[in-house]
């Protein structure tokens, strides 16, 4: 079982920034597929980026050029960092691991962009 730690949440006037990172327990973190998904009130769940384990991304079309998805295997860690954030952009950020049938996720943790 992988556990995860996530971090650098909370609240943040619109255009400004935030980095979330996800720690993951356990030495097979250099293996997984890292994703970040959030989810907003009353809607589903949504990927919004993602880095393989040879280091390549993708991203959502709405976080293109604003977010940068990143990992640091020395430190088990992803991150996710998050510039010009918008008021859509409000909503509990979830880490992700998946590595053949494996999948797991962290616990949440909440973005808000507000004035």
């Amino acid at each position: 079982q992988v556990q995860f730690v996530e971090s650098g949440g909370g609240l943040v006037q619109p255009g400004g920034s935030l980095r979330l990172s996800c720690a993951a327990s356990g030495s097979r973190f250099s293996l997984y597929d890292m994703e970040w998904y959030r989810q907003a009130p009353g809607k589903q769940r949504e990927l919004v980026a993602g880095i393989t384990d040879s280091g390549s991304t993708n991203y959502a079309d709405s976080v293109k050029g604003r977010f940068t998805i990143s990992r640091d295997n020395a430190k088990n860690t992803v991150y996710l960092r998050m510039n010009s954030l918008k008021p859509d952009d409000t909503a509990v950020y979830y880490c992700h691991a998946a590595f053949r049938a494996f999948r797991s996720w962290g616990q949440g943790i909440q973005v808000t962009v507000s004035s």
